[in-house]
């Protein structure tokens, strides 16, 4: 087979694995929607915060460094100490989970049943204000992620395609590893929703916050869950993102790639997220492989927001979500 073949299956390939890391994104905004009708704008800067919180924690970085000598003349920036990954992953989660916890109290239990424009309105204002928080925080430099993740060529699949086809594709391993992530991730997130209580409990408060209520489910309990296993999902997403680009600002910005996928894949459907990030990594390499020389390039850019407005003309709802129907 020709060459030009191969390149495409190649594309392909790797489309699919920039949209697994599309996906990790969008299950966040799918968790938060689902439990609580709110979609929630600072699911980017939650991955932001989080890959900072991570990159700081590891290399023993002091919190507020430069507020702090700033105020007091003092030159402390580093507490001369590193923290293995792993543990520093876990202290991350821990730190994600008290947010969840501060968002909840200080922001959530003042808005029940209130219209979702002013929830989705107070997700823009929680997203600018842990973008400052995260810049004076561990500061603006753009930060290098390593916890170990394997990244370059995968070796193997690269010689066993050259041997069998007489072409050699290019795979990343932090893409492989990306895609592992991402299926243990949807697994286990449609196990909980589906079959234990919390889960059930999860989609009755979405459904109505009062009749939630009213048989004895506790609003605050399952947002600050929801939230907390959002901002877990989006610490696994920045420590993707990070380590495939740094961890710098821009990182906030990969919850805008992520709004197509949710209206491809359905806004209340944790696997759509996986098919819809799919469908759009996918889409959009190919797109520019085909099509793109034709138009000048950089395709990407707006390829997967044509499709989405596709989608919203024809099939509103997404491939998977769920179809509203209310009666007047």
């Amino acid at each position: 087979m020709p060459d030009t073949f191969w390149f495409a299956l190649e594309v392909t390939l790797n489309g699919l694995m920039a949209g697994v890391m599309y996906a990790l994104v969008a299950l966040g905004f799918v968790l938060i929607f689902k439990a609580s009708g709110i979609f929630n704008y600072a699911q980017g800067v939650l991955a932001l915060f989080a890959a900072l919180t991570l990159v700081g924690i590891m290399d023993g970085q002091v919190p507020f460094a430069h507020l702090i000598n700033a105020m007091f003349g003092t030159q402390y920036h580093n507490f001369g100490f590193t923290v293995p990954a792993v543990i520093a992953i876990l202290l991350t989660a821990g730190v994600m989970t008290v947010l969840a916890i501060v968002v909840e109290r200080l922001i959530l239990k003042h808005l029940v049943n209130q219209e979702p424009i002013i929830l989705f309105m107070a997700t823009i204002g929680l997203a600018y204000f842990l973008e400052g928080f995260g810049d004076v925080m561990w500061g603006a430099d753009i930060k290098k992620l390593d916890v170990g993740i394997l990244q370059g060529i995968n070796e193997t699949i690269d010689a066993k395609t050259y041997d069998w086809f007489g072409y050699g594709l290019f795979i990343d391993n932090l893409d492989i590893i990306a895609a592992l992530v991402a299926t243990a991730l949807v697994i286990s997130l449609t196990l909980f929703s589906q079959y234990s209580k919390q889960g059930r409990a999860l989609r009755a408060v979405a459904d109505d916050h009062q009749a939630a209520l009213s048989v004895g489910i506790s609003l605050r309990f399952i947002w600050v869950l929801v939230w907390s296993i959002a901002g877990i999902v989006a610490l696994v997403a920045g420590i993707m993102w990070g380590s495939k680009s740094g961890v710098q600002f821009s990182l906030s910005l990969i919850a805008l790639k992520a709004l197509p996928v949710l209206m491809l894949g359905g806004f209340t459907s944790i696997p759509g997220a996986i098919v819809g990030g799919l469908i759009v990594g996918m889409g959009e390499k190919l797109f520019e492989f085909f099509v793109g020389p034709m138009v000048g390039g950089a395709t990407e850019n707006w390829f997967a927001y044509v499709l989405a407005l596709i989608f919203l003309v024809f099939r509103p709802q997404g491939l998977f979500g769920e179809r509203i129907i209310e009666r007047v």
